[in-house]
Order: C-alpha cells, then structure tokens, then sequence
C-alpha cells in the first residue's frame, strides 16, 4: 500500500536537503555544466521547478505539460536565472506541489502523465521523490548516489526493475543487492542472467546515472537499458 503522505514528507525532506546545497553555489557556477549532458545546473534546477508544476497540473486533472516542445523552452527560458530567482522558483513550486498533495483527493484515481504513462495518484509523490533526489546527484555539488536514503535506494530499484519488467530487449534478469532481489527484463521461468551490486550502485545503473562497472554480473553481459 503506497502512503502517498509520507511520501510527501519525504519530498519535503528531500528538497530541503537540495535547497541548502544549492544556497551554497553562486551565479557563476550555476552556468556550469551539470552531470546531464548539455545541461548546466541552471538547466537541472528550472526543470526541478517547472516538474513540480507539471505535477500538480497531474493532481488537479490537467495534462502535465502543454506540449514537449513547451516543455524544452520553459526549461532553456528558466535555466539562465541568477540563483536567488532559481533557489526562489525552486521552493514556491515546491510548496504548490505540496499544497496540492496536501488537497482533500481520491488517492487510489488513475492520473495520466507525459506520454500517455498513467499511474495511480498515489503513486505521484514517490515521483517527484525521484525527481528531486536524482536531480540533487545531478547537480554535481558533493551529493552522491551514496548519500540517497536506504529508504529511497530500494524504493527506485523496485520502481525501475518493475519499469523494465517485461521489456522484449532486455534478458530475464534478477537484480539483487545481497539481501533483497528483483526480476526485470523479459518474461522467464529463470532468469538468464544475475546482477549484483550495492543499493547506491544498482540504481545508478537502472536510472543511467552510473555504466555498471562496479556490477557483479553473472549468466551473461550486463543488459544495457534505455533510457528513462
């Protein structure tokens, strides 16, 4: 059962955590480049902010975004801001995605993202979770897969194993961190192939945040996936 208030507050938590990093930077190293290609951290930070937004058009029965293309240019117009406009943008739609999470709603409705993706309700917070936590690492300011929640780690390697599962390019596979496991891939009685590896590095794999080298793989090659 998915508890979309903790959820919520663990959203808080998470960007209360990215607020008081970025807080340290300046305008100049805002204009630097982000771990996303072709991405500065001005670019991660105004599309953090219009994330929050577009998920509250998806709580309150709005597409998420006008359009892609919308979306891109809402990003580059935002991505050159000096810092406080940033840090400030960041926080308010922070606080409008908490206020519409906060809304007397039916939780267990289904609610349509980008791309024709629909999902339950209650499933939105754990979204925005990951988009702020991964967003943070993105950033590039000493914020590591590593420093993510346990919490979180098992969360977004179950989130993504289940994202993946039944994907025709991807062999049968069991990802497993030592103590908990997963199957991902296509449909099998055994998995063809065995991934092993450390929370922080299973989900930098499975969110394309890390190539798999620190990986245990056994059965075959390690699968590539696409992209999220």
């Amino acid at each position: 059962m998915i508890d979309h208030a903790h959820d919520l507050a663990r959203v808080q938590e998470a960007t209360n955590r990215l607020l008081t990093a970025v807080a340290g930077l300046d305008n100049a190293s805002l204009a630097e480049p982000s771990r996303l290609p072709g991405w500065s951290r001005g670019h991660v930070l105004a599309h953090l902010a219009r994330n929050a937004d577009a998920l509250v058009n998806v709580l309150e029965g709005r597409p998420m975004y006008e359009s892609a293309v919308a979306r891109d240019a809402d990003i580059e117009r935002d991505a050159p801001r000096p810092l406080a406009e940033q840090v400030a943008d960041v926080r308010e739609s922070a606080a409008r995605f908490r206020a519409a999470g906060d809304a007397p709603a039916d939780w267990t409705r289904t609610v349509e993202l980008r791309n024709g993706v629909t999902d339950s309700a209650s499933r939105v917070p754990f979204r925005r979770w990951v988009e702020v936590e991964l967003h943070h690492v993105d950033l590039g300011t000493g914020y590591e897969l590593e420093d993510l929640p346990e919490e979180f780690l098992e969360r977004e390697t179950g989130f993504l194993t289940d994202r993946f599962s039944g994907h025709p390019g991807i062999p049968a596979t069991r990802v497993t961190d030592g103590t908990r496991a997963w199957a991902t891939g296509r449909a099998a009685d055994e998995p063809e192939i065995t991934v092993t590896g450390r929370p922080a590095d299973l989900v930098g794999w499975l969110a394309g945040r890390r190539d798999g080298s620190a990986l245990e793989v056994r059965g075959g090659a390690l699968p590539k996936l696409p992209a999220l």
